[in-house]
């Protein structure tokens, strides 16, 4: 598996309107897209650094992943990102590895990336995520 670098860092937020102003007028970072990712219940405000991405989260149905992380925890850093070469040679190499993954395989995300998500409880507490640019 080919780690390319860290694609974004996901931030769940309660509400993107009252959110993003820090991101896009306080620290001036280019606000890239806003797109509403069904499969994952949520609505997504990508912003560009340049090298890398801020992605905000947030909740569109009450018993999302993200609502559910909200419940839990409140706003804050989300998940890690990172962007691999080849997703699917990604999945077989941790699946040999006897890492866990979330959900039956990759699935398309914001930015129409390929993704999957590895269980924080093979890394360290972590919620990371995969994504492949097709």
């Amino acid at each position: 598996m080919k780690i390319i670098g860290i694609e974004h860092i996901g931030i769940a937020v309660k509400n993107i309107k009252e959110a993003s102003p820090f991101w896009d007028h306080v620290l001036q970072i280019s606000h890239s897209t806003t797109q509403d990712v069904d499969e994952q219940g949520v609505i997504t405000d990508i912003y560009d650094t340049g090298q890398g991405k801020l992605e905000l989260l947030q909740a569109k149905y009450p018993d999302s992943p993200v609502a559910k992380f909200l419940d839990r925890r409140g706003p804050g850093i989300h998940h890690i990102c990172l962007q691999v070469e080849d997703i699917d040679e990604a999945v077989q190499d941790l699946k040999s590895k006897g890492i866990q993954l979330i959900g039956n395989g990759t699935s398309v995300g914001a930015e129409g990336y390929k993704v999957v998500f590895i269980h924080p409880r093979s890394a360290g507490g972590v919620l990371v995520e995969l994504a492949e640019k097709t």
